[in-house]
């Protein structure tokens, strides 16, 4: 029996979201707010695809690596959870990217923002690019007035290859934009949102037209920049293991899949009505109901309350394979990697087959503390078309994949000491054009439902700094007053 007052809330799935969400209402239970949670995930453990492996010295994360430093909910959570002496910045002295070309590797030009120079003199002598390509990002400050007056108003959307096409060109779109952003969403710049995908370069064209000049003036003016890319000593896991040692015991149900919510007509003094949320074995009754659950699980248990909230959280998905492999320093005496963090693979040409393999990191050089002294450890990711069938594929096959497309491109790998597959299908939501509007009008349809709230990576950010942000408001949005 909970307390009489007491606010109960079902926490629907136990990724970052939703276990950001639990931590929050455990912290306020311990400060003497009368709330308590039950948290539901359908596998074996909590943290989605925020996994480490820790093997003889290696640190192997089993899906995001970092977070994105200049977004601060995740280091500001991971200080809550005292493990600053545990934060670590990514190594940007020997931050390069490189884009594979043919079978060799061309760095990108040093003090690249994504798609967008910041150095000239190192843009101009890459071999990255053609000739009409420089002169493309060459003529892009001289039109920075055709561009501002062609820049879309804020409520309006546009593809990402659209956006860049316009400033760049088609080759710059397709070479550098469309890889960068494939390891992140794993998705086609054709239909991506740039109102969602990168809005801190649409409102530097609405402000000043030209992105090379707004990137440059930056450049100019930051001082002691932080690192790109943080993360934790010990893997991200730590943040998820931390998180869930807050948690009271009795909050926590693995393998415990939902199978339905609905609301009951039973007002309540707090949230105007109560949920019944149904599992394989009991059906319990709640004040509140968080739906930290991936965008299809969340469709399903949405349609039979408005069928409109399920086709508005409808949207394509990719698929993502993560194959690691550690070697020890006896194995890697003969590597010789390229200095840097990794590169990406552009899909070149819309006609041709895809590769599967889109991009690889070399973890040992873009962070410290992941390997022992001399080991070298390898990630190589899978996606994009060809993710439905590798996702069928046996650990051996992959691993021999991997083998044998980064030794295309690295020489011939030996055999590694550890070797890690993880398959992460429909992981990754695509944020297509429009996206923005139909989270909008969700949303507003979701208030209808007193004590419902929709969290996860297909709203409002992939990163793990957005889905703590939006566990953690969650929660507090159902503190009682």
């Amino acid at each position: 029996m909970k307390p009489a007052g007491t606010i109960k809330i079902a926490i629907l799935g136990g990724g970052i979201a939703g276990v950001a969400a639990a931590y929050e209402l455990a912290k306020m239970q311990r400060a003497g707010l009368p709330v308590e949670a039950t948290l539901y995930e359908a596998g074996p453990r909590l943290g989605g695809i925020v996994e480490t492996h820790r093997e003889a010295g290696f640190v192997i994360e089993c899906g995001p690596d970092s977070w994105v430093t200049e977004k601060t909910w995740a280091r500001e959570l991971a200080v809550e959870l005292g493990l600053e002496d545990e934060i670590i910045p990514s190594n940007d002295h020997w931050r390069r990217t490189y884009v594979l070309q043919g079978n060799q590797l061309v760095p990108m030009p040093d003090g690249m923002r994504m798609m967008v120079p910041a150095d000239w003199a190192a843009l101009l002598n890459s071999p990255l690019f053609s000739t009409q390509a420089k002169l493309a990002y060459l003529r892009e400050p001289r039109r920075a007035e055709e561009l501002k007056a062609a820049a879309l108003p804020p409520d309006q959307d546009e593809s990402v290859r659209d956006f860049v096409q316009r400033h760049f060109g088609d080759e710059v779109a397709l070479k550098l934009a469309a890889p960068l952003l494939a390891g992140v969403f794993g998705g086609d710049i054709a239909h991506l949102s740039a109102r969602s995908v990168m809005p801190a370069f649409l409102e530097m064209e609405r402000e000043r037209g030209s992105l090379v000049q707004a990137v440059q003036q930056r450049a100019r003016t930051a001082a002691g920049r932080a690192a790109v890319f943080t993360s934790l000593k010990s893997g991200l896991g730590t943040l998820i293991e931390r998180m869930a040692a807050t948690l009271p015991a009795d909050w926590v149900r693995l393998q415990t899949p939902v199978l339905s919510m609905d609301p009951v007509e039973q007002a309540t003094a707090h949230t105007g009505v109560r949920w019944s949320v149904r599992t394989q074995k009991h059906t319990v009754t709640f004040d509140a109901v968080v739906v930290a659950t991936p965008a299809p699980v969340a469709c399903e248990l949405l349609r039979p309350l408005d069928a409109r909230l399920s086709e508005l959280l409808q949207m394509d998905a990719s698929s993502a394979i993560i194959v690691a492999m550690a070697f020890t320093p006896q194995q890697a005496a003969n590597l010789r990697l390229p200095r840097g963090f990794g590169f990406l693979v552009p899909q070149q040409q819309e006609s041709a087959p895809h590769n599967a393999l889109l991009a690889a990191t070399f973890v040992d050089q873009k962070f410290s503390h992941r390997v022992p002294e001399g080991g070298v450890l390898l990630r190589a990711f899978f996606g994009g078309a060809t993710a439905p069938q590798l996702l069928q594929e046996s650990d051996a096959a992959l691993i021999a994949l991997a083998r044998k497309e980064l030794g295309k491109v690295l020489g011939k790998l030996p055999e590694a000491h550890i070797t890690l597959v993880r398959r992460w299908p429909n992981s990754l939501p695509q944020y297509g054009v429009g996206h923005l509007d139909r989270i909008a009008e969700l949303e507003s349809r979701a208030q209808a439902f007193a004590g419902l709230r929709l969290i996860g990576n297909a709203y409002h950010g992939v990163g793990l700094p957005d889905l703590i942000r939006e566990g953690r408001a969650a929660a507090r949005s159902l503190a009682p007053a």
